[in-house]
C-alpha cells in the first residue's frame, strides 16, 4: 500500500480517489474545504490551501503521487492557477512524490486537423496560456531531475456533475421532453471525455515511469457533434429525442455582463464554431486502455441525472 494525495474533489478527483482505495491505497483528498466529495470507503479528506506550499509540502510528505485534480472558478484562472500551480511544483520537489495533473486542450490554441500529444502547445487565450505555461514549467523541472512529471489531457467533460458545454443544463431538459439549446454550432465535430475515463489514466500514469515527462491525451470516443450527443443520450435513456437549438450569441453576451463564468466562455468559442477533435491513440496503444462505450456511459449520465 502506498500514500496518495489528491487536490481537487470534483468529478475527476473523486473518481480517482475512488479507484485508488478500491486498489487497497492510502488515499487523501485535499480541499479548500475539507468537504466537497461524497464520503468514500477508505479515503481521508482535509482542509487544506494548496496555494500554501508549505502546508501542501506537509500534506505529500511520503507520498508516492500528488494528483493536481484542482479545478478553480473559470473565471478566475489568471489569479487562481498561478500560485497554486506554483505549490505543486515546489510540493513535489520537496516530498519526492510523481506529480499526475488533469490538463485540457486549450494549450494547442485553434487547431484545423486532429490534435495529438505532438500538436505544438500555440495558445490564443488567456487560459490556453495559463495551461501551456503550467505544462511547460512542470517538463522543465523534470527535464532537469527536479521532479518527476506527467499529464492527462481531455477535450470538454461528459459525466455526473461535470461542468462543461454539455451538462445537467442539457441533460435536464433533456430527461423532461424539453428542447434544449446549445452553445456556438450544434453540427461542427467536437471530442468528448468521460471523467470516468479521464481518472482511470490519471491513476494509470500516476504509477507508470513510461508515462512520466509527457502528457497523454485521455481514451475518448469518437468526436459527435452536440446535436447528435443530445440525440445519443436522449436514446441511451429510452426517451424520445428532443428539438435541439443554438443559443442566441446575443443572449451568452447579455448573461456575460452579469455572470462572470459565462463571461469567461467568450474566449474559447472557437472550440465550438470549428471542428475540435483529439486523437487519443498514444495512451490507448501504450497503457491497453479504452474509452468506457458511448452509449453506456450516457446511460449512466442518464441514470445520474434520475
Amino acid at each position: 500500500m502506498s500514500k496518495h494525495l489528491i487536490v481537487g474533489a470534483g468529478p475527476v478527483g473523486t473518481a480517482a480517489a475512488r479507484l485508488l482505495a478500491a486498489r487497497g491505497e492510502e488515499v487523501t483528498v485535499a480541499t479548500r474545504s475539507g468537504a466537497g466529495t461524497v464520503p468514500l470507503p477508505g479515503v481521508r479528506r482535509i482542509r487544506l490551501d494548496a496555494s500554501d506550499a508549505t502546508a501542501l509540502t506537509e500534506a505529500a510528505a511520503g507520498a508516492a503521487v500528488l494528483y493536481n485534480c484542482a479545478g478553480p472558478a473559470y473565471h478566475r484562472w489568471a489569479t487562481d492557477w498561478p500560485p497554486l500551480a506554483a505549490a505543486l511544483l515546489v510540493a513535489a520537489e520537496r516530498s519526492g512524490a510523481v506529480l499526475a495533473s488533469v490538463g485540457n486542450l486549450y494549450g494547442y490554441g485553434a487547431v484545423t486537423g486532429p490534435m495529438t500529444e505532438q500538436t505544438p502547445l500555440n495558445p490564443n487565450s488567456v487560459k490556453g496560456r495559463i495551461r501551456a505555461r503550467m505544462w511547460q514549467d512542470a517538463h522543465a523541472l523534470h527535464e532537469a531531475g527536479r521532479i518527476r512529471t506527467t499529464e492527462v489531457r481531455s477535450s470538454d467533460y461528459l459525466g455526473p456533475g461535470a461542468l462543461s458545454a454539455i451538462d445537467a443544463r442539457v441533460f435536464d431538459r433533456a430527461l423532461a421532453g424539453r428542447a434544449v439549446q446549445v452553445m456556438r454550432d450544434p453540427d461542427t465535430t467536437h471530442s468528448w471525455t468521460y471523467t470516468e475515463d479521464t481518472a482511470r489514466l490519471l491513476v494509470t500514469v500516476g504509477g507508470d515511469e513510461r508515462a512520466w515527462g509527457r502528457p497523454w491525451h485521455v481514451p475518448t470516443n469518437e468526436p459527435r457533434t452536440q446535436r447528435e450527443v443530445v440525440a445519443d443520450f436522449c436514446r441511451a435513456a429510452g426517451l424520445p429525442p428532443v428539438e435541439v437549438n443554438r443559443l442566441p450569441d446575443a443572449v451568452l453576451t447579455a448573461v456575460g455582463l452579469f455572470n462572470p463564468t459565462v463571461r469567461a466562455l467568450k474566449e474559447t468559442a472557437y472550440q465550438l464554431r470549428a471542428p475540435f477533435v483529439m486523437d487519443s491513440t498514444a495512451a490507448r496503444e501504450t497503457f491497453g486502455l479504452e474509452p468506457t462505450p458511448w452509449a453506456e456511459l450516457l446511460g449512466a449520465i442518464a441514470a445520474a441525472s434520475r
